[in-house]
C-alpha cells in the first residue's frame, strides 16, 4: 500500500499536467470559434478516414467469404442459363416440327385468316369471336387452327364475324389420337389450367408414355387428320377404371392468341351425306 501510495505521488505531477492541458484546449477550442471550427473540421477529416479505413480492413476481411458466394451464385446462374437454353431449343425444336407438320396437313386445306377480336380464358365454357364471317366463306362446324395446333370450332357466323367454341369449353369433345401408336380417344377441357386438358376413353392395353404427341385423329369433318393437340404429361386410370385418362400439355396457349385460320373443308357435304345414311 505504501509502495502504491509513493508511485502516485511521483507520478501526479503529470497527471495534473495532462489534465490541465486537457482543460485548457476545451476552454480555448470552446469559446474561440477560429480555434473551433478548425479543431471541428481536422477532427472531421480525421474520423473519416478512420472510417475509411475501418471499412476497407472489414470489406477485406469478408472478402474470401463474398467470394465464395460469388462463385457458389455464379454456378447456380450458369446451371439456370443452361437450363433455359435447353428449354428453348427443345421449345423451338417441337415448334418447327409441329408448324411444319401443321403445314403439311393443311397443304389441300383451304384456309381463312382471321385475327381474334374477343376471348375468355376464365369460364367454364370459353369463347372467343374472330373478324371473318359468312362473307369470307366461314360457316358453322368448321375448326379453327393456329400455328400451335387446334383452336376450337365455329358454332355461328354473320357476314363479318364469326362465334367459335375454344377448346377450354365444357362442352368442346375433339376426337383425337396418339400418333405414335394410332390409339385415339376425346380431347376434353375440365376447367382450372388453361394449358391442361384431358384426353378420355383410351384403352387399357394402349402403349402410352409420357411426353407422346395428341393429334386430331381425322374421324370427323371438322379437323383433318394430324393436328397437333399436346402432348401427354400424365397417365392416369378413368373413374370406371376400365380406360386410361390422359393429361394433355396443351400445345396453344389460349391465353394470348391473335392470329387464327378457319378450315374450310371441301369435301365436306359429301363426307357428311355418307355419314348420314
Amino acid at each position: 500500500m505504501h509502495d502504491f501510495i509513493e508511485r502516485i505521488t511521483a507520478y501526479i505531477h503529470w497527471a495534473l499536467f495532462l489534465l490541465l492541458e486537457v482543460f485548457s484546449g476545451l476552454l480555448l477550442f470552446k469559446y474561440n470559434n477560429y480555434q473551433g471550427s478548425i479543431w471541428f473540421t481536422q477532427a472531421n477529416t480525421i474520423a473519416a478516414y478512420v472510417h475509411e479505413w475501418e471499412a476497407k480492413a472489414l470489406a477485406y476481411l469478408r472478402m474470401p467469404a463474398e467470394n465464395a458466394e460469388l462463385v457458389q451464385r455464379n454456378v447456380l446462374l450458369q446451371h439456370e442459363t443452361d437450363s433455359l437454353r435447353n428449354l428453348l431449343a427443345e421449345a423451338l425444336k417441337d415448334s418447327s416440327v409441329t408448324e411444319k407438320k401443321q403445314a403439311e396437313v393443311l397443304r389441300d386445306m383451304k384456309l381463312i385468316p382471321a385475327h381474334i377480336v374477343d376471348n375468355s380464358v376464365r369460364n367454364r365454357d370459353n369463347l372467343l369471336v374472330i373478324n371473318a364471317g359468312s362473307n369470307a366463306g366461314v360457316e358453322p362446324e368448321m375448326g379453327v387452327v393456329s400455328g400451335t395446333g387446334v383452336v376450337g370450332i365455329v358454332s355461328a357466323v354473320t357476314p363479318h364475324y364469326s362465334l367459335v367454341i375454344s377448346i377450354l369449353n365444357s362442352h368442346s369433345s375433339i376426337s383425337c389420337r396418339l400418333r405414335r401408336t394410332d390409339y385415339f380417344g376425346y380431347l376434353k377441357w375440365k376447367g382450372g389450367n388453361t394449358l391442361r386438358a384431358y384426353m378420355e376413353d383410351v384403352p387399357r392395353h394402349a402403349q402410352i408414355k409420357v411426353g407422346d404427341i395428341v393429334e386430331t385423329s381425322g374421324f370427323s369433318n371438322v379437323f383433318p387428320a394430324g393436328i397437333f393437340l399436346g402432348k401427354v404429361a400424365k397417365i392416369k386410370n378413368s373413374s370406371d377404371g376400365l380406360a386410361y385418362e390422359l393429361e394433355i400439355l396443351l400445345g396453344t396457349d389460349m391465353s394470348n392468341l391473335r392470329h387464327v385460320n378457319v378450315i374450310s373443308n371441301q369435301n365436306k357435304e359429301e363426307l357428311d351425306s355418307l355419314r348420314l345414311r
